[in-house]
């Protein structure tokens, strides 16, 4: 049995839903805010296989150890079982910086199948539309400002588990709190400036996919190495 400090980083429509989750399954939140609020989340779970699910409330912790994981929902463990898509956008500071190469790179290398992609100058309407959950907050005219300034690239990502990996390869919403060799914590230095979108949970994955991307722009393709990344 192992016991993880969970991470959970939420965009505010999320925020009580991860909250009832985390009661629901016997887990104890601990807040902190920033731009996007978060949970550290305490729980034991068991080893099945080459996964991990949460152990019985009661359960004993003897021979247990400790670990940190910085993931982002609690129902991670049952996704990393299931086939998703998640949306990455590439911000105009990060097109700008020339670092587009090195952020398609780090997916790659992880593994993941890119469906979609394109360099694209967003609309101001688009914009308001992606980030409506933010919209009462002080700093959205200033957002919609930034992410209309100059192209972005847009792209769709699937895979097993691909909405939470692709969470922690990004890294906390601000870089000076995102852990070394995550995209932020490497690339980044404000908050304001932090280079790289990812959805948050497997359900945005699909409405901003289906926001940005027209349905003829997503390709269904084999990776040749497939057989290589998965048993």
């Amino acid at each position: 049995m192992e016991t993880l400090n969970l991470t959970c980083y939420s965009s505010p429509t999320c925020f009580s839903l991860l909250k009832n989750q985390a009661r629901r399954h016997s887990l104890a939140p601990v807040f902190s805010s920033s731009l996007y609020p978060s949970l550290v989340l305490s729980c034991s779970l068991s080893r099945k296989g080459n996964f991990l699910e949460p152990a019985r409330k009661h359960a004993s912790r003897s021979g247990s150890r400790g670990r940190s994981a910085n993931v982002f929902l609690p129902h991670l463990v049952a996704s990393m079982e299931r086939v998703e898509q998640t949306y990455i956008m590439v911000k105009p500071d990060g097109v700008q910086r020339g670092l587009v190469g090195e952020i398609i790179s780090r997916f790659e290398k992880k593994g993941f199948l890119l469906k979609g992609l394109k360099l694209f100058q967003c609309p101001e309407e688009l914009a308001k539309e992606h980030y409506r959950d933010l919209q009462s907050k002080s700093f959205f005219p200033k957002l919609i400002q930034y992410v209309t300034s100059g192209p972005v690239v847009c792209m769709a990502w699937e895979g097993v588990g691909v909405v939470a990996s692709a969470r922690k390869l990004i890294g906390a919403t601000n870089p000076l709190e995102a852990q070394p060799g995550t995209i932020r914590g490497d690339l980044a230095i404000q908050t304001g400036r932090n280079v790289i979108h990812g959805s948050d949970s497997p359900e945005n994955g699909q409405r901003e996919i289906a926001l940005w991307f027209k349905e003829d722009e997503i390709y269904q393709w084999t990776q040749a190495d497939a057989p290589w990344l998965m048993e």
